[in-house]
């Protein structure tokens, strides 16, 4: 077919137009940008990556704001329960975010991460431990999470498994609290989770419980039904879940 200069101009700005509607922001394809703000409620174990993740959700939605509230998953199942303003739950515990859902606080649970209990001594050591055995010794002080908290009702199962007298001369409201008393060393030792060792770096020397008596600790996500920011509470959500997510967790010292 022969094309004269008045049909090639009208072919030009026929296939110009089509490109301006394809990359027109107006288009099908292109996705509204999230806008707002969420609170996000999650463990005190998740304190440091769930930052790291916080920051770099906010540079993929610079419209988005988040804010964190970080605690004893048991503290913060029961503030949800009563009406406390959140958007997202993470726990540190099955049984506490089953109590989210109970109270029908949240329909749709996602496991996104697992963890271990280990010992945290401080970083010289004075105790000599070596073993969860010498924690049973005479005149160690050692340090765990309050029984309610998962990291305490953890650390109180491991010692029973384990058939060793079990007698803290501290219970603190979180696993960062029972941290920082070893790393003040006010106490000889203290159960905490995995990685939270990794992310105290040389703070303080991890010495790992056997795997028979220590089971991997679940850790759970869901979207609370009072959310008022549904699209940007289920896109964090799913930010976890990713393959980036994902892999900052494990950097963080979480398993698979």
């Amino acid at each position: 077919m022969q094309t004269g200069p008045t049909g090639r101009v009208a072919l030009r700005i026929l296939a110009t137009s089509l490109i301006l509607v394809a990359l027109s922001p107006t288009s099908a394809s292109a996705a509204p940008a999230l806008k707002g703000r969420i609170t996000v409620f999650a463990a005190s174990s998740l304190s440091d990556v769930f930052s790291v993740l916080g920051a770099k959700f906010q540079g993929k939605h610079p419209l988005v704001e988040i804010s964190f509230s970080f605690a004893s998953s048991s503290t913060l199942a029961i503030q949800i329960n009563n009406g406390a303003p959140a958007d997202v739950f993470a726990s540190a515990s099955s049984s506490n975010m089953e109590q989210v859902i109970s109270s029908k606080a949240a329909t749709i649970t996602q496991i996104f991460a697992k963890n271990r209990m280990a010992i945290a001594v401080p970083a010289a050591n004075p105790a000599k431990i070596r073993m969860l055995t010498d924690l049973a010794k005479p005149k160690i002080k050692v340090a765990v999470c309050q029984l309610q908290a998962p990291c305490g009702s953890a650390a109180l199962a491991i010692f029973k498994s384990a058939r060793l007298s079990f007698s803290p001369i501290t219970f603190e409201p979180d696993v960062k609290a029972v941290l920082s008393k070893v790393i003040l060393g006010e106490v000889d030792a203290g159960l905490v989770y995995a990685s939270d060792i990794f992310s105290a770096k040389k703070s303080v020397i991890g010495i790992s419980i056997p795997i028979s008596i220590n089971s991997a600790l679940p850790y759970s996500i869901a979207v609370l039904n009072s959310s008022t920011q549904q699209d940007i509470a289920k896109a964090f959500v799913d930010y976890v879940l990713s393959g980036s997510g994902r892999v900052a967790l494990q950097r963080a010292g979480f398993l698979k």
